[in-house]
């Protein structure tokens, strides 16, 4: 879907939708003005990137440390999105300062207020969802308070965590901004979680080695997808993070894809097999074409009245059976033609 400036909801929403949470999330924290992908190579790198910062952010730790809970993980959440809603905006100014010598924040401007709409968006949908987990465990001796906000509760986490996997694709829609800051943002993003149990040797129950498998092993693998990310924009589309987007060379456009060629197993043009014999004009010896081998003309066919042609055929330079004084097999006068009137 081509994405373009100006609207919002990134798909059609219908009364039909609202039973469908993660179509709503889908819509909603993707909307139409964030870019495609560049290539599908791009988009995979990506997908890896999400699930490798869910781990930081979260923390799979969660899940081994004595059970998983659902307060627990709406706490990690809400801790999730605090960071981000700090951090982002401290990321996106250092490289502001960073972009100053080749282009200017006023140029950003729209993109910039976008994707600080959406951080703001997801961050009051989680708060919301955590407010509403917290009316359901205080209410526990009102069955109607629980059964009303409880299915809120269940529509809105998977509406959450549904757009929880968009903006980590996108960061926010940062991409719009620049390429490459929704890689810089998750590799900053998920050291910044991992460093404080890191420094406090909090190791939520885990042995040593289980910890820091835990804790290191998601920011080294999103540190490592987000340059292999970087990398191939520089390398193919001369993207580079420390560059203005305004003084980035535009982006080429996707070639046209080729039309059908029928069976898959018969190459576009041409027989299959060739032929041993090509001619001049590249096509086939049997069919009208330009110059073909066995066209009248000088070195054309052998039995073709020409000079150098057939020595038994009509014409110049021909056999000595041809109509003529040299064939001594044509019927000639056995007297020359006399004027009975003299002369």
């Amino acid at each position: 879907m081509a994405r373009t400036h100006g609207g919002w909801i990134g798909g059609p929403l219908t009364a039909r939708t609202l039973l469908k949470p993660h179509k709503i999330a889908r819509a909603v924290f993707h909307p139409v003005w964030i870019p495609d992908s560049l290539d599908p190579t791009v988009e995979r790198l990506k997908r890896f990137r999400v699930i490798a910062g869910a781990v930081a952010s979260l923390g799979v730790y969660t899940f081994i440390e004595g059970g998983f809970g659902i307060d627990e993980l709406l706490e990690n959440a809400l801790t999730a999105a605090a960071v981000l809603l700090f951090l982002t905006p401290l990321t996106v100014g250092v490289m502001l300062f960073v972009w100053r010598r080749t282009g200017t924040a006023r140029q950003l401007r729209v993109p910039l207020l976008n994707s600080l709409k959406l951080l703001l968006l997801f961050v009051g949908c989680v708060v919301a969802l955590v407010v509403m987990a917290q009316v359901v465990n205080t209410s526990a001796g009102n069955p109607l308070v629980i059964l009303g906000v409880g299915a809120v509760m269940m529509w809105g986490l998977v509406f959450v965590g549904q757009g929880a996997f968009r903006v980590c694709g996108n960061f926010f829609g940062t991409a719009a901004v620049h390429r490459c800051l929704p890689a810089l943002l998750a590799t900053v993003t998920s050291w910044l979680t991992a460093l404080p149990d890191l420094v406090t040797g909090d190791l939520h129950g885990l042995s040593f080695t289980m910890g820091i498998v835990f804790i290191l092993g998601a920011p080294v693998t999103v540190t490592a997808i987000a340059l292999a990310e970087t990398g191939r924009l520089k390398r193919r589309y001369g993207i580079r993070l420390g560059t203005h987007p305004a003084s980035l060379p535009p982006i080429p456009a996707h070639p046209a894809p080729m039309p059908p060629t029928g069976l898959p197993h018969v190459p576009p043009q041409g027989h299959p097999y060739g032929h041993p014999h090509p001619t001049m004009g590249g096509g086939t010896p049997y069919a009208p074409g330009p110059q073909p081998p066995y066209m009248p003309g000088a070195g054309g066919h052998p039995y073709v009245p020409g000079p150098g042609g057939h020595p038994y055929a009509p014409g110049p330079g021909g056999g000595p059976y041809q109509p003529g004084p040299q064939n001594p097999y044509v019927p000639q006068p056995p007297y020359p033609p006399q004027n009975p009137y003299g002369g």
